[in-house]
């Protein structure tokens, strides 16, 4: 939730008004001479570390910092760390208690006898791992990083007098750096921000990390994340490398990409980078996800559809919007609430009146019942106010982020409050009891956090007026009402570099914390800023799961590097246009590059835009079915858009929220390998296929997993949608006698009526379902279908898949505890014979619920026929006489490319009682 769009538009047009200058790129100038390295040796722990000189100062931005200690370590065999800091004091770093890693050597710890003029250099100037090889010049000193096993250059921080940047530079608040580029090379990541041009990044637009309440309709700007990463890919002679680069520093930057360089404008902090080898992208992630945390375990019912709007006024709206949900036939999992439900929209209070706490929990009792969920909305601002029991509880507690001494006075939702300061390990506990206090006032299913980057309706220091109400309650509510004046007087709050804050070089205390307040131990919201969401998010986590040791849901709007491994994310406020449904999927990829895996957009937008919002709303739920979160939210101003006000809504939510819910073992079992392996739940086609350099752009179609794509029509009044296909055999999922083969990768026009989506499954694929349901707890517990799905009539044919199911309550998602079930599935078709089989780990819990396999589907057979064998456990079965065999030929979408027409069929092998949890094998020959 957020103000009314307008405001954002407002603060850019005054501030233009002031004078507004083109912050378009233009070229930079060079700020400083760099450094010389004067020593360097082996560190005890097997590294490298340096000593830096500055050559020549100047004062741009600042005086440099003269000395530097450089640290170089192969930490994996497939990491690399690169840090830089101040050599005689300690400078501010993300902290080593919220993002755990290794430490570097202290300060003076090893090069002390370099500085008395006993100078070493290490005669080989590389520094090799298993995969990465570090590499430097001295004077002036640069670096660069390859791969060894083809030389690639992934990092080269030199700088020729022709570049338009300078070498190193390093101050108190402004540090510069950049790397050389291929022209080839195609960049991803540097979030979070909406970018019109598609996932990929593109040369000369602004990248500005800081976290921002800017809502999402804003292109090019910093938004509510930062995540200073990027992927890159390379295409060498036709076979793809990636790798990643990451800088932990939690500052305001700017990042610039000219399309061969790319370099860092960072005020604070140090220079701390970390590489990744990859050198896929699905290996790069999961380094990435190793290191930085990976992926949190969600909810089973976490994958179901939710429903959610800012102005359900009181409990009985809910009710008619479940029943509303029921009557249509439209699956819903969990219902939300916006601020409606609390006293005065304070934190952890319910309205007395139109959300009682009987009624609520009577309600509550009610849906947990029948399988349905809750989750409601906490913002960080606490509500100053004598009578308000969190509000006495953390002024107790001394937990509030100070300015002076005092504790920092901001406006948000309730008018005046105090920040919480999660920094401070007694905010953490604080805040931890609140959240079970208000459990036991309403036992919520999740907490969803908003407002936490932080976000203020008023600037600089504030104090509360005497002598009239604030807020007094008419009015837009995000009017600031204090009486403020404008903080500058410190560099913390007016430094010397501006980073592109908002697009407009606002000051980076505007509409939040005053950049000179304190945290805990005197650390400044200057360096700690982009850290405030994921300190609160992992505060909650911790506060969640004391309650009742389940696993915890949270929705978080704020997110930095590791916020992935607590919490979800969705992408803020957008607005109910086709430009934000097209931009909805770019921000969703980038999210499960960044290790958040569990990521969606406001269906159907939450700000209102010129009706009619009926045809869009069609086509973003067919989008929206296929968010790893599903969730259609909307605006107090927006006119009502749950799925069930239009007939066609109606009919196309059916339809792709069906799928979505036959699809859930298959979803979850994504899940579980994000968990794993931090591999994200929808990602681009180049994960599967980086070899075919067209799809490295692409934008408008996306993967469910490896093998599941989602092509959406993305435009008003279309009924056909261009899709590019990858190499190879492609059927409908919807229709799965329906065909596309193609050789190389090719465009193909798919018919696409108002309530149709087309969504193919890959060659090569074995895809676990279910029958679907009303509610992900009635789904689960129907019987499974197996599709496989073997390339159009191959003689010989290999595919594989597979299945996680748990107890979605426990707090960790693991096999071994006896309270889950794996198993692998594999297919083959080799000389006439078809073979399925299954490999079970765990095989208890899906044995007591009873689950098992219906049916088997097998697509893309160039006959049926002969003997059909099947074991359980290594038995035969001998009585199949239930067994029904039942055939399709394929249909072709079109003609094959060389003109021909396989004959192939579909065999469905229904009356099967195959139980989850117990080995089986079927086979037969295959006939004419």
């Amino acid at each position: 939730m957020k103000f009314f769009f307008s405001s954002s538009v407002l603060l850019v047009f005054t501030i233009c008004i002031i004078g507004c200058v083109n912050l378009v790129y233009t070229a930079p100038t060079k700020i400083g001479n760099g450094y010389s390295l004067i020593a360097i040796e082996e560190s005890p722990d097997g590294g490298l570390i340096g000593y830096l000189k500055v050559k020549k100062k100047n004062n741009i931005y600042g005086p440099d910092i003269p000395n530097l200690q450089l640290y170089v370590k192969h930490e994996t065999d497939n990491r690399l760390r690169i840090h830089i800091t101040d050599a005689d004091k300690q400078r501010w770093e993300v902290p080593y208690n919220l993002l755990p890693r290794e430490s570097p050597p202290s300060l003076k710890q090893t090069i002390g006898k370099s500085r008395k003029g006993q100078f070493s250099l290490l005669s080989n100037q590389e520094y090799s791992g298993n995969e990465l090889m570090f590499s430097y010049t001295s004077d002036p000193f640069s670096f660069s990083v390859k791969r060894k096993s083809n030389g690639q250059t992934l990092f080269n921080s030199s700088s020729e007098d022709s570049d338009p940047y300078s070498n190193l530079v390093f101050k108190d608040q402004y540090l510069e750096i950049s790397t050389k580029l291929p022209k080839d090379a195609s960049l991803y990541g540097l979030g979070e921000n909406t970018q019109p041009h598609g996932i990929k990044i593109y040369p000369n637009d602004p990248y500005t990390l800081y976290t921002t309440d800017q809502s999402s309709i804003n292109l090019n700007m910093d938004l509510y994340g930062s995540h200073p990463m990027y992927m890159d890919l390379r295409n060498v002679n036709g076979e793809a490398y990636a790798h990643a680069v990451l800088l932990m520093n939690s500052n305001g930057m700017d990042v610039f990409y000219r399309g061969d360089s790319l370099t860092y404008k960072v005020i604070g902090g140090v220079l701390d980078f970390y590489f990744f080898s990859g050198p896929t992208p699905l290996a790069v992630v999961d380094q990435y996800t190793q290191f930085i945390g990976r992926p949190a375990p969600m909810p089973y019912w976490s994958f179901g559809f939710h429903q959610c709007r800012w102005g359900y006024h009181n409990l009985s709206v809910i009710e008619d919007v479940i029943a509303n949900y029921k009557k249509a036939k439209i699956p819903l999992d969990v219902i939300w609430n916006d601020d409606d439900h609390m006293d005065g929209k304070k934190d952890f209070t319910l309205h007395p009146v139109n959300y009682p706490g009987p009624k609520l929990r009577a309600f509550l009792e009610k849906i947990h019942a029948e399988g349905m969920h809750y989750i409601v909305i906490n913002d960080p601002g606490i509500g100053v106010n004598k009578s308000y029991g969190t509000y006495q509880r953390g002024l107790a507690n001394d937990v509030f982020i100070k300015y002076e001494g005092k504790p920092f006075l901001a406006q948000v939702w309730p008018g005046a409050v105090h920040f919480p300061d999660f920094l401070n390990p007694k905010t953490v506990e604080w805040w931890g009891d609140e959240i079970r206090r208000f459990h036991e006032l309403a036992p919520i299913d999740g907490l969803w956090i908003d407002m936490n980057e932080v976000s203020n309706f008023c600037n600089g220091l504030c104090t509360i007026p005497k002598g009239r109400i604030c807020p007094n309650g008419t009015g837009p509510g995000w009017i600031c009402c204090l009486d403020c004046k404008n903080v500058t007087k410190t560099k913390w709050d007016d430094p010397p570099y501006k980073i592109n804050a908002s697009g407009i070089q606002a000051p980076i205390g505007y509409k939040t914390i005053a950049t000179s307040a304190t945290h805990y131990n005197g650390v400044r919201e200057y360096d700690a800023h982009s850290l405030y969401g994921f300190s609160e998010t992992i505060a909650t986590h911790k506060g969640l799961q004391a309650i009742e040791g389940k696993r915890p849901f949270i929705l978080t709007r704020a997110t930095f590097v590791g916020s992935g491994h607590y919490a979800a994310h969705w992408t803020g406020d957008n607005k109910g246009t086709w430009e934000d449904l097209k931009y909805s999927i770019s921000t969703v990829l980038n999210f499960g590059i960044f290790g958040v895996p569990m990521v969606g957009s406001d269906i159907c937008g939450f700000y209102p835009a010129a009706p009619p919002l009926e045809e869009l709303c069609n086509r973003w739920i067919q989008v929206g079915a296929f968010y790893p979160f599903s969730r259609d939210h909307a605006n107090y101003y927006s006119p009502r858009q749950e799925l069930y006000q239009w007939k066609s809504v109606t009919k196309s939510s059916r339809n792709a929220l069906g799928m979505r819910y036959k699809l859930l073992p298959y979803l979850y079992t994504l899940s579980y390998e994000a968990h794993k392996t931090g591999a994200p739940i929808v990602r681009p086609l180049f994960f599967t296929f980086p070899n075919i350099p067209e799809l490295y752009e692409l934008s408008t179609q996306f993967l469910v997993g490896s093998n599941v794509m989602v092509s959406p029509v993305l435009e008003k009044a279309k009924t056909k949608v261009s899709a590019l296909f990858p190499p190879g055999t492609w059927y409908s999922l919807f229709d799965m006698t329906q065909v596309i083969v193609t050789k190389e990768p090719h465009y193909r026009s798919l018919d696409a009526p108002l309530h149709v989506v087309n969504v193919h499954l890959y060659q090569n694929t074995i895809l676990p379902m279910q029958r679907g349901g009303m509610l992900t707890k009635e789904a689960r517990m129907t019987p499974f279908t197996i599709v496989v799905a073997f390339p159009l009539g191959a003689s010989e044919g290999v595919a594989k898949g597979n299945l996680f199911l748990d107890d979605d309550e426990l707090p960790e998602m693991k096999l071994g505890n006896g309270k889950s079930t794996y198993m692998d599935f594999h297919a083959t078709t080799s000389n006439g014979t078809v073979k399925i089989w299954s490999e079970v780990q765990e095989s208890k819990y899906a044995l007591d619920k009873g689950w098992y396999i219906e049916k088997v589907t097998v697509l893309g057979l160039n006959g049926i026929g002969g003997a059909f064998d099947i074991l359980v456990d290594g038995s035969k079965v001998e009585d199949t006489s239930k067994l029904e065999f039942e055939t399709e030929e394929h249909k072709f979408i079109d003609k094959l490319e060389d003109g021909g027409h396989k004959k192939s069929m579909m065999l469905d092998i229904k009356g099967l009682e195959l139980p989850i949890g117990k080995n089986f094998a079927m086979s037969w020959k295959m006939g004419i």
